[in-house]
């Protein structure tokens, strides 16, 4: 029963975690999929990176994504073969995964869709320097990243914060995922990251009201790759993307500092009703 403010984020918090995801289901997905890959292709190494190793994923199972990389033998590079790459992957994962309806490039990976959750495989290779370099077949470049170091930064912060950042960003990605999915994953862990940067949360309340914000004035600006690289993470978006995301931040804070305002004056059920409207379902509803 929930009639607190703070009881209500706790529960929040509980909500958005993902059970039933066991470390050995992963490792076994990872091996197959590098198994089907190495049919074709000489892999290097192969690791589990994304929202999962970052500790952001949120639930439901049925609506995650796993990210396998698989680093390749340069000689499969080319300047320009983002996208015959992607598809050659796609080909080889349809060979291991036949009766699995939906396999298709998505921008830098190749998404495999099965019963309980989706697997996205990110070909890459070995950069000059340091890091990986992974396609990007609709803007038709190489991206240089490095996902193993985005796991070190995230850890570094959350400890940092206590142990409040990683609840806090999984809050903001149900919020986006309320939305419409504005955002892109990482783009929008990487802005929530920033904006709590040089400040301490407090509670959940006060955390999700600053970073929604915040976030308003970081939307159409460059924000460059956390692991030390120049790419723009927010490369994908048009005027008329940025434009919702403004209007739907805008509103989120407005309802924030109603929500605030109410649990001040005493008023639990009504600030649990603005959370819950922010949030929606998987915030608890007050009772």
């Amino acid at each position: 029963m929930v009639t607190t403010i703070a009881g209500a984020f706790q529960q929040f918090k509980a909500n958005l975690e993902i059970s039933g995801l066991q470390e050995s289901t992963t490792s076994t997905r990872q091996q197959n999929v590098r198994d089907a890959v190495s049919n074709d292709f000489v892999v290097l190494d192969t690791f589990l990176t994304g929202s999962y190793r970052r500790n952001t994923m949120i639930a439901p199972l049925k609506g995650a994504d796993i990210d396998v990389f698989a680093v390749l033998d340069p000689k499969y590079y080319a300047a320009q073969n983002q996208y015959a790459l992607l598809s050659s992957v796609m080909a080889t994962l349809k060979k291991r995964y036949p009766s699995t309806p939906r396999i298709k490039p998505d921008g830098q990976a190749v998404t495999i869709t099965f019963t309980d959750f989706e697997v996205d495989v990110v070909p890459g290779f070995y950069r000059t320097g340091g890091g990986f370099l992974i396609p990007d077949a609709n803007l038709k470049r190489w991206i240089s990243t490095d996902p193993k170091k985005h796991v070190e930064l995230w850890s570094q912060s959350n400890k940092v914060h206590n142990g409040a950042l990683v609840p806090l960003i999984k809050m903001i990605k149900c919020w986006n995922r309320a939305n419409g999915n504005l955002f892109r994953s990482f783009h929008l862990e990487v802005l929530v990251r920033h904006v709590l940067q040089d400040v301490t949360i407090t509670d959940y309340p006060s955390g999700a009201r600053w970073v929604l914000d915040k976030m308003r004035e970081k939307v159409w600006r460059k924000v460059a790759d956390p692991a030390g690289y120049s790419d723009d993470v927010a490369s994908y978006l048009t005027k008329p993307e940025a434009d919702r995301m403004l209007a739907a931040l805008e509103s989120a804070y407005r309802k924030a500092l109603s929500a605030e305002s109410n649990a001040n004056h005493g008023f639990a059920r009504s600030a649990i009703e603005y959370w819950r409207n922010i949030f929606g379902d998987y915030f608890p509803a007050y009772g």
